[in-house]
């Protein structure tokens, strides 16, 4: 199993990708702790979780409370020794489909700040908890950066996210911290749902959750071990630099 003996917090568990990557962690052998702000929901996923076999904690966290984010990695770190593996799946509240001429500031900027704000609180909390002199891992999903029209403040947000990762990369680098983010058009398809958007990329599909799963099971495994300030690009040609 890729992810044996490794502890991983998943911020943003209960929703489609936190659950979908939750689950694919837990297989491959991973202890999982969910993280989230709806108790309920996370423990359904815990639940699903357990039935096949695997290992997974609740705790409700808001992830841009950094305060908060800090004293539940102390508190995993503490009931497993270290932090291996933290993956941020939390939504950033974005508002689309208005011209940003008719759009407030306020509801421009929210996923700006969001993204930020809870990058910067996950990776600098578990950062302290990593294994020194280990491989470490840090990743979080992002979204499309090609340019469309009105999609509200959300390309900007990835790519504030975009370069935030880069720079706690390079500072980190040193420490045997990798970090890495996932790049998808949209939200990503059930493995069942019609896709009506597949045509405008180039594979005409988009990743299904499992699709997503797996890559961040690779990444945060140490076949990915000197693979950092990476962007990883699952829009399947949608979206080429």
């Amino acid at each position: 199993m890729l992810l044996e003996g490794k502890t991983a917090i998943v911020y943003g568990a209960a929703g489609s990708i936190g659950a979908a990557v939750s689950a694919a962690y837990a297989r491959e052998g991973a202890r999982l702790f969910l993280a989230g702000r709806t108790t309920e929901t996370l423990d359904r996923v815990a639940d699903q979780i357990r039935a096949n076999g695997g290992h997974a904690d609740v705790a409700q966290v808001d992830a841009t409370n950094r305060s908060l984010v800090q004293a539940h990695a102390n508190t995993v770190a503490a009931a497993t020794g270290a932090i291996d593996i933290a993956f941020n799946a939390t939504s950033n509240d974005d508002l689309q489909s208005i011209a940003l001429v008719d759009m407030d500031y306020d509801d421009f900027i929210r996923p700006v700040d969001k993204v930020i704000a809870t990058q910067f609180a996950i990776a600098t909390a578990v950062a302290r908890h990593f294994k020194p002199s280990a491989a470490g891992v840090t990743l979080a999903m992002g979204g499309g950066r090609k340019d469309i029209p009105r999609p509200g403040g959300a390309p900007v947000a990835w790519t504030a996210l975009a370069r935030l990762c880069g720079q706690l990369a390079c500072e980190l680098g040193p420490h045997g911290v990798r970090v890495a983010w996932l790049l998808s058009p949209g939200s990503p398809q059930s493995d069942t749902e019609v896709d009506d958007l597949a045509a405008a990329t180039m594979l005409h599909r988009r990743p299904s959750l499992t699709d997503v799963a797996n890559a961040a099971t690779f990444l945060a495994s140490n076949w990915a071990t000197t693979m950092t300030a990476t962007e990883v690009n699952l829009t399947g040609g949608a979206v080429v630099d």
